[in-house]
């Protein structure tokens, strides 16, 4: 995490009260962004993340700004880490109001270069993963009876083709069916599945992959993506999915928002 993170904006709702949402991939990023929204908001979190320094940085901030954080190291491809995530949220704080599925990698490389790890690694991560920590949230949300609202966070990569990112793409896409199955059969426990597909967001990952090509996060802001002619900020992509993780998205499930600056309609 950079010591320039912007400050998220101040919310004059508190639509998270009285909530617990469990975020994976939830200390650097899009899924930072989105953990400092929902405890801006006064939501709890319990956010899992395989960086110990990230997560160790993001809990830092978090409660610097007044949220309440538990941070726990893991691995989404792992659902036994899945299951300590949504075990550890229930065990301090007795419920399960929400998750945000946002855990993903990159491989970049041409299809047909690709190896079997590539394939083992991409699929573990960015589609089982994303199964793994719906289960486990959707199994304590069943058992609470309360209902719930679930957010996978795919791509605009997932309908608009890019070479040497077939597999990336490939997992994104499947993120975006698991979605609309599971809001179909998690609809009469009254939980909500929803995904978003973020355009190109100027993340610390980004940056850090620019600046070992010789760029700086000023160059990839003058980038031209979508119809705005620049790229979003991760606190963009936080508050669409603050939105359908909160009750203000009451009546929608089983919806793809995109967050890509009209990119897809180009």
């Amino acid at each position: 995490m950079t010591s320039s993170q912007p400050t998220p904006s101040s919310p004059s709702c508190r639509r998270f009260q009285g909530r617990v949402v469990a975020i994976t991939g939830g200390a650097a990023g899009i899924g930072l962004a989105t953990a400092r929204r929902i405890t801006a908001e006064g939501g709890k979190l319990a956010i899992l993340d395989w960086s110990q320094d990230d997560l160790n940085n993001a809990v830092g901030l978090i409660e610097r700004e007044g949220g309440a954080v538990l941070g726990i190291r893991g691995d989404t491809a792992s659902r036994s880490d899945c299951s300590t995530l949504v075990s550890i949220a229930m065990e301090r704080w007795g419920r399960l109001d929400g998750l945000v599925a946002n855990a993903g990698i990159r491989v970049f490389g041409p299809f047909l270069e690709s190896s079997d790890e590539d394939w083992d690694r991409i699929l573990a991560v960015n589609l089982r993963g994303v199964a793994y920590a719906c289960t486990e949230a959707a199994l304590a949300m069943q058992t609470a009876g309360n209902g719930g609202a679930m957010v996978l966070v795919s791509s605009q990569n997932a309908i608009v083709g890019r070479a040497n990112m077939s597999l990336y793409d490939a997992a994104k896409a499947g993120v975006l069916s698991l979605a609309r199955s599971l809001a179909v059969e998690l609809a009469p426990d009254g939980i909500r599945v929803n995904s978003v597909c973020p355009g190109f967001t100027v993340t610390d990952f980004h940056i850090r992959r620019a600046e070992a090509e010789g760029r700086t996060a000023d160059d990839l802001r003058a980038a031209q993506p979508g119809l705005f002619k620049r790229p979003a900020e991760p606190e963009e992509l936080a508050a669409a999915i603050a939105f359908l993780a909160s009750d203000d998205a009451s009546y929608i499930t089983a919806t793809t928002l995109f967050v890509d600056g009209g990119r897809h309609a180009t």
